[in-house]
């Protein structure tokens, strides 16, 4: 343990690593001042609209000069960037919370670029990132569930895809929500206990025991889909759970409609999120599924009945992914498509990775996809000529970076991925 700690902290006072951070914000600083302030005119004002659409409350407009603002944002990056390079340890262990202020820095002197002379409704975009930010928090969540005891679960994309499907099906068919809910989370279980039948009990490889859920799922959400769901358009219309704000909290300003005026998902998202955490590193329970994934064996010495553990977390992880897959249709759409998931299971798993395996970290990471995701959106209304498909790229070139060890690398449970034999 005293060695791991002092790997670490090797790890982040490194002199080489201080340096080479202070050379990135030095970069970050001259890239906004030579792409974005160079082509600002002098006079132009970006207009933040501060209200997302569609809510009943007004707040004022955040204007700001657009060149003066720019280069207040270089200057700050390259102070940064002096300052770390000018001191033997820099910011020290804070290098990677001034990593993300430099890396903010950047991301809004990019919008107040975009918007010169014009205006964005940032509230809505940050809402927007918030809605496109929960399949994928709920997947990572599903993710961590099962690879913190020690189970890879890439099956995440076929549990969201079924538990979708599931919960338009029942849930037009029974006429209710709660009923479609239910079972998609049911659902998710019952793959969930596949994967931890062939995972725990037959010792298949984790990675292909995945797969063939992921292939049985999309291909039998199709066949049914386009066998029934497209034909009889009952079958394929349960509704969605409608928005609910809640009282006084939902009328602060700015974040009171964005966090506060939303519908079922969203709101348990955000319990789920410090449920987990709290749960995982501050409970016995926590304690000894962990364990489990660290070292089995050792666990196992201590009484720890680590099958039964790993059955629970991959069945929980299932209902989590069930969970997810339902906001597809209940909570965004109301209704099913063919694989409409469209890959997040599988971006899930890296917002996991890039979150090292924890639910706020997680939750991080899917705001960075989502925020990039909405962007795209946003700019092309805007009329930015910069192709949308680079846009999209961001988050994976920036998941890239942080596996690449620039944020510090990511701490997988030492035991993921390996089958348990008893002795």
């Amino acid at each position: 343990m005293a060695t791991t700690t002092l790997r670490r902290e090797i790890e982040v006072v490194s002199p080489t690593r201080q340096r080479v951070m202070g050379v990135i914000f030095l970069i970050i600083g001259a890239a906004i001042w030579l792409l974005f302030s160079r082509s600002v005119q002098t006079g132009q004002v970006t207009t933040f609209v501060l209200t997302p659409g569609g809510i009943d409350m007004s707040v004022p407009d955040w204007k700001l000069p657009s060149l003066a603002t720019l280069n207040v944002l270089a200057a700050a990056c390259a102070f940064l960037g002096a300052f770390q390079l000018a001191r033997a340890r820099g910011f020290g262990k804070r290098t990677n919370l001034v990593l993300g202020i430099v890396s903010g820095f950047f991301i809004f002197g990019f919008l107040t670029w975009a918007a010169a002379g014009q205006s964005l409704n940032l509230a809505g975009l940050l809402n927007s990132s918030l809605l496109k930010a929960v399949p994928l928090t709920l997947g990572a969540m599903s993710g961590i569930l099962c690879e913190r005891a020690g189970v890879v679960n890439i099956a995440i994309e076929g549990m969201m895809l079924a538990g979708a499907m599931v919960g338009a099906l029942i849930g037009s068919l029974t006429g209710s929500l709660l009923a479609g809910l239910l079972t998609a989370v049911l659902t998710g279980a019952l793959m969930g206990l596949v994967h931890a039948v062939l995972s725990i009990k037959y010792k298949t490889d984790q990675i292909i025991s995945g797969t063939v859920i992921n292939i049985f799922s999309i291909g039998i959400t199709s066949y049914i889909s386009a066998k029934f769901l497209q034909v009889y358009q009952d079958l394929n219309n349960p509704g969605i759970y409608a928005n609910w704000d809640i009282p006084l909290i939902s009328r602060i300003p700015i974040l009171g409609p964005i966090l506060f005026s939303n519908n079922l998902f969203v709101y348990a998202m955000l319990i789920f999120m410090i449920a987990l955490h709290i749960a995982l590193f501050y409970t016995r329970w926590g304690l000894r599924l962990r364990s489990v994934g660290e070292h089995p064996k050792a666990a196992d010495t201590l009484g720890i009945n680590v099958y039964r553990t790993r059955y629970m977390a991959v069945i929980l992880g299932g209902m989590m992914a069930g969970f997810g897959g339902a906001y597809f249709t209940l909570g965004s759409v109301g209704r099913f498509d063919e694989v409409m998931t469209a890959g997040r299971g599988f971006i899930s798993l890296a917002a996991m990775i890039f979150g090292n395996w924890t639910p706020f970290g997680s939750f991080g990471a899917g705001l960075l996809f989502g925020f990039a995701d909405s962007l795209a959106s946003k700019l092309a209304i805007l009329g930015v000529k910069i192709p949308s498909q680079f846009l999209l790229m961001a988050p994976y070139v920036a998941t890239m970076i942080v596996l690449a060890g620039v944020v510090g690398r990511s701490q997988a449970p030492a035991a993921d991925g390996q089958p348990y034999e008893k002795e």
